[in-house]
């Protein structure tokens, strides 16, 4: 299952996924979104639905993730439904900061509490967590982003260390600036005429010369997901071009 396919990240994981023959339930609070994935990866021959989610509804989550159980075993769930916020903790309003919590924190809080019965009567699973290096830079005007982004780290190493002994792994991805429709939607709407201008800006902050692209995330998304990564659990893995460790 992987919440927030309906574009960008979570798309590219669903198909990436899709293409190594998993059977993709896709999660996401709009049906158009969810419907066009599922219809483009069953194009391709694989094997996906879709479901609507509204990951900050503790009873939805809990009812939908019921009904697909009964469809089969739950083995991994993508946690990656998330919005962005831009602003200092001076210029963020409360209902904004509740807003960006409730959906990138108790979002997954959510998705995770619902599956990990499942996963404990099924013999294990693996649960993987977007995040990002906002979680753990100090990233200028994100404060409560910054804020969602650390609690879903933490979190991770939680539930990793409570849930080991039964077979259920979870792990976090945090990527640095990556190329997604949101990018592009920022850009037109903040820099109307200098969307490249900014764009070429944004992507030499990181070392490597250019953003992320979502397939990359989504090739680390379904190694830590594999049986080739079995030996690996609680751990953050950034993404970054280089935008930790590799400036000065």
């Amino acid at each position: 299952m992987i919440t927030g396919a309906g574009s960008g990240i979570g798309r590219a994981i669903a198909h990436k996924f899709a293409a190594n023959g998993a059977r993709v339930c896709i999660l996401d609070i709009s049906e158009k979104s969810a419907a066009a994935v599922a219809t483009e990866i069953s194009g391709t021959n694989g094997s996906a639905w879709f479901r609507l989610c509204d990951v900050t509804d503790q009873r939805s989550v809990e009812s939908c993730f019921s009904d697909i159980s009964k469809h089969g075993r739950i083995n991994i769930l993508v946690n990656n439904a998330g919005i962005s916020h831009i602003g200092s903790v001076e210029t963020t309003s409360e209902e904004d900061f509740d807003r960006v919590l409730r959906v990138n924190v108790k979002g997954y809080y959510n998705c995770i509490r619902a599956v990990v019965g499942h996963m404990k009567t099924d013999g294990g699973g693996v649960i993987l967590n977007v995040a990002s290096v906002a979680g753990y830079a100090g990233l200028a005007d994100r404060f409560a982003y910054s804020t969602s982004k650390g609690a879903v780290i933490a979190m991770t190493y939680s539930v990793a260390r409570d849930y080991i002994s039964h077979r259920i792994r979870c792990n976090c991805i945090s990527p640095a600036r990556v190329h997604t429709p949101l990018v592009d939607d920022y850009l037109r709407k903040n820099y109307p005429g200098r969307e490249q201008e900014m764009y070429k800006k944004l992507a030499a902050t990181q070392p490597i010369g250019r953003m992320g692209e979502p397939e990359e995330v989504a090739s680390l998304a379904l190694f830590l997901c594999s049986d080739a990564a079995a030996f690996i659990t609680g751990t953050n893995y950034a993404l970054d071009g280089g935008f930790m460790n590799l400036h000065g």
